[in-house]
């Protein structure tokens, strides 16, 4: 029985495969530390950041932070960032922000399990919706102009119309938090893997996920019964987020703090771009000009890296050997299901959270004033 939801999303732990063999042999790699920018700018948010998220058409910044709080600051190349809003958000961790209505509110997801539209010039809530998951909210992301997703600590996964101001679909299609999310349609078979980020490349042709053990595994599109080619380049550390950068290259950010661009098929690590630090990196995102790629870690900083500058010394001397096939992959067979898959290995980012219960009509609530 095949998993289809149109228009919805799925999550990255969505795309799972059963183990395959690796290939035999390991490529190593290095870099040295003269190779690796300096950020253009940092920004001091005095506790640990888990996710931000950059304005679609200004120079704001958004930052979710462990304290439940929600920032928003203005960043410019010639001149110092300055912080326009600092919201008590919520009352346990802010785990996930957004921007939403062309960038004029600000959508932020809990583990306190409600979801806040925050108006960006005033600070002031629109829209609150408490006890939006059964369980705690982990990931939130934008599907269109008008309608976002959200996914929780027991993978369950809803969507809503922010102009019909409605929850307009709601499934569980996993059985852990769900790390991250893209267009998706279907569903892979289990896998063994603990999948943490997810992005779609070479045209829709390809579906990349990062893996807790620092394998990137690519699916073809529309054969997910399993992975058609896996590149190890980045093992062991975990692959905690990815970033599309262009249809054949991706920015990993990984567990030892490095932010890399990986080039798929040919699999090969391109360049390391950045350090943050020696923790790992939550998120990566571009501003809306793209001149600026943002990174948080657990150092509680936000920082800026020149996009010119990071991709200038993108040649072939720092090119890493292909690892595994290159080539584009036809698994030749359809898509099949298992419905019961065993269950996944709990993930070591894990929130714990009570369980409770959600109703269904605070859902079709919320966005009722925006």
């Amino acid at each position: 029985m095949n998993f289809s939801l149109p228009a919805c999303k799925v999550s990255a732990s969505a795309l799972c495969s059963l183990p395959r063999l690796l290939n035999s042999g390991l490529v190593s790699w290095s870099w040295r530390k003269e190779h690796i920018a300096e950020s253009e700018m940092e920004i001091d948010l005095g506790e640990m950041p888990f996710n931000m998220a950059f304005h679609p058409s200004d120079h704001l910044v958004a930052a979710a932070l462990i304290t439940g709080d929600l920032h928003l600051y203005r960043y410019g190349a010639d001149s110092t960032s300055q912080k326009l809003l600092e919201v008590k958000a919520h009352s346990e961790s802010c785990r996930a922000v957004r921007f939403i209505n062309g960038g004029q509110a600000i959508i932020t997801g809990s583990k306190d399990r409600s979801i806040l539209a925050t108006d960006i010039e005033t600070g002031t809530a629109i829209a609150r919706l408490e006890d939006a998951h059964e369980d705690a909210i982990y990931s939130l992301i934008n599907v269109t102009e008008s309608t976002i997703a959200t996914g929780d600590d027991q993978g369950c996964m809803k969507v809503w119309d922010t102009r019909q101001r409605t929850c307009c679909n709601s499934f569980t299609a996993h059985e852990d938090y769900v790390s991250d999310m893209t267009y998706v349609q279907t569903r892979s078979e289990f896998s063994e893997e603990e999948l943490l980020s997810v992005v779609i490349m070479k045209n829709g042709r390809k579906v990349i996920c990062g893996s807790q053990d620092g394998t990137l595994l690519l699916y073809s599109w529309g054969f997910f019964k399993d992975c058609s080619d896996r590149f190890v380049g980045l093992a062991p550390n975990s692959i905690d987020c990815l970033l599309k950068l262009d249809e054949d290259r991706v920015i990993a950010g990984c567990e030892n703090g490095l932010i890399s661009v990986v080039g798929i098929l040919p699999n090969r690590v391109i360049q390391p771009l950045a350090e943050h630090s020696e923790y790992p990196i939550e998120r990566l995102g571009f501003s809306h000009d793209r001149k600026f790629l943002g990174s948080i870690s657990h150092d509680q900083m936000l920082k800026f890296w020149d996009m010119d500058e990071l991709l200038q010394s993108d040649d072939a001397n720092n090119t890493q050997e292909d690892q595994g096939d290159a080539s584009e992959d036809d698994d030749g067979e359809g898509m099949d299901v298992d419905m019961n898959p065993p269950k996944s290995k709990k993930g070591t980012k894990r929130k714990n959270v009570q369980n409770g219960s959600s109703s269904g009509n605070t859902s079709a609530a919320f966005f009722s004033d925006m």
